[in-house]
């Protein structure tokens, strides 16, 4: 306490919002920076995955490259594929009914509860670099760290299932790269669908030309092919 004597002053209010602040207040920075720290790990193994990727892929077609954005976010080319990775800037606290608060674990420490969260988003790479605004993306992963740098992860694939021992999941550089090979693998396996006949068949001169000029047709794995005008009607 920096000036005991005018705490013990303090209306009980002003104590107990005092208390938040060093207590409530701090634990969120510091998982800030931890979060940061993390996503900091993350990228600099991503980029020796890549490398490594780069050694021994011989087709030159094959993109390979990793584009920096932010200090919070960079983007992985992979093939015909993009993996977005962000940190959030806000710091987060598990849901009441969330089943992780009955682990011993968290009902050892509380605290353990706050998280910084890593989304890990797939594009097609198209999408990127013909700058196609309407194509969607997915969340195919979200990753939680705490203070003390225990993880765990939700999403789709080995992505759902693989990381979910928070008590055990210590974010090291064996459990990173599993994260990095496994969502790489899911990009890669995640195939553009083709869509129906009937979504397809019929369009007017004005949806033509916008296909040509790729800005208002949109593409994603799951829709295979959807013109804009569909969402609208």
């Amino acid at each position: 306490m920096a000036n005991q004597k005018v705490f013990e002053e303090l209306h009980p209010n002003s104590k107990r919002i005092v208390n938040l602040l060093e207590e409530k207040s701090a634990l969120k920075q510091d998982v800030y920076e931890d979060s940061h720290t993390a996503f900091d790990q993350l990228r600099e193994l991503v980029k020796t995955e890549v490398d490594l990727l780069k050694q021994c892929v011989e087709d030159k077609r094959i993109r390979l490259s990793i584009v920096e954005k932010s200090q919070s976010e960079f983007q992985v080319f992979i093939g015909s594929d993009v993996l977005v990775y962000q940190v959030h800037s806000n710091v987060f606290r598990l849901e009441d009914g969330h089943p992780l608060w009955e682990s011993p674990y968290l009902q050892e420490d509380s605290s353990r509860g706050f998280f910084g969260i890593i989304h890990v988003y797939n594009f097609l790479a198209e999408s990127f670099l013909q700058n196609r605004y309407n194509d969607p993306g997915y969340l195919i992963g979200r990753i939680f760290v705490n203070k003390d740098s225990h993880f765990f992860v939700e999403g789709r694939g080995q992505l759902g299932f693989l990381f979910k021992d928070l008590a055990q999941g210590e974010w090291r550089d064996s459990s990173i790269r599993h994260i990095i090979q496994v969502s790489f693998a899911y990009a890669l396996e995640f195939d553009l669908f083709v869509p129906p006949y009937e979504m397809v068949q019929e369009l007017n001169v004005g949806q033509m030309q916008s296909i040509g000029s790729n800005s208002q047709a949109a593409t994603g794995k799951r829709l295979g092919f959807k013109l804009q005008s569909e969402d609208e009607e």
